[in-house]
């Protein structure tokens, strides 16, 4: 499997390429509209064709590249089936999701939003905005719910392998990559605290809404374009 691991300084977004190198078909996961032709440039000169973009969820803080990927290359955009109705697949718990010979399972984790969604593929875990290193997504807009959060990272998440790599959606901090067990021991939301203090925890925040929220989550309903392609299939 080819992996790249890449970031976008404005919204310190990670998007993640992955290629199976025999039959060279790719996915992105997470890509951001600025970055556009930066990662369509890489699938270029890495001989790849891109066949599927998935999304961990709405994003509030960039606009996704999702549908422009779609109208240059003709991927197939996926996501969560409570989420952007632009899609051309959507996605529930325990799906499958193909890229030649890759098979990414679908893990349903709503908390940061409700239509939050983590990726397993051989040994790797994206995780979108729902377990971070050291830290995990907020859960004051877009239907998000702290003590859902809070089931999801502990009944879904840490209870893979510890070994298993965690890769976030964002980080602010200068990581790039942990583990599921790094972040059951110390990630400090979470390591040795119950349900209730995390709840508390979370309600208690007081900072700033996502500069683009208004902005980027109607955008992203739309794939990121000015219209919204027929309802999607759930095939």
């Amino acid at each position: 499997m080819l992996f790249r691991q890449l970031f976008d300084a404005e919204s310190s977004t990670y998007t993640y390429l992955l290629a199976d190198l025999a039959t060279r078909e790719a996915v992105l996961i997470d890509p951001v509209l600025e970055q556009a032709e930066r990662d369509l440039g890489l699938i270029e000169e890495l001989g790849l064709k891109l066949t599927v973009v998935l999304e961990t969820h709405v994003h509030a803080d960039h606009i996704t590249s999702a549908g422009l990927l779609r109208e240059r290359t003709g991927a197939r955009v996926m996501a969560s089936a409570r989420g952007a109705p632009c899609v051309d697949r959507t996605l529930v718990h325990g799906d499958r999701v193909r890229v030649g010979g890759l098979e990414l399972s679908v893990l349903e984790t709503p908390g940061h939003t409700d239509d939050s969604l983590c990726f397993l593929c051989d040994g790797r875990l994206f995780t979108g905005d729902t377990l971070l290193v050291r830290g995990t997504g907020r859960t004051d807009f877009q239907n998000g719910d702290p003590g859902q959060l809070y089931d999801s990272i502990t009944r879904e998440l840490f209870t893979l392998p510890d070994a298993t790599e965690l890769y976030p959606g964002h980080d602010y901090a200068g990581f790039t990559i942990s583990s599921v067990g790094e972040e059951k021991r110390h990630n400090p939301r979470l390591a040795g605290r119950s349900r209730e203090d995390f709840i508390r925890f979370m309600n208690e925040r007081q900072i700033p809404p996502p500069r683009k929220l208004d902005v980027a989550v109607p955008a992203n309903r739309a794939c990121g374009l000015d219209t919204e392609p027929s309802a999607p299939s759930s095939a």
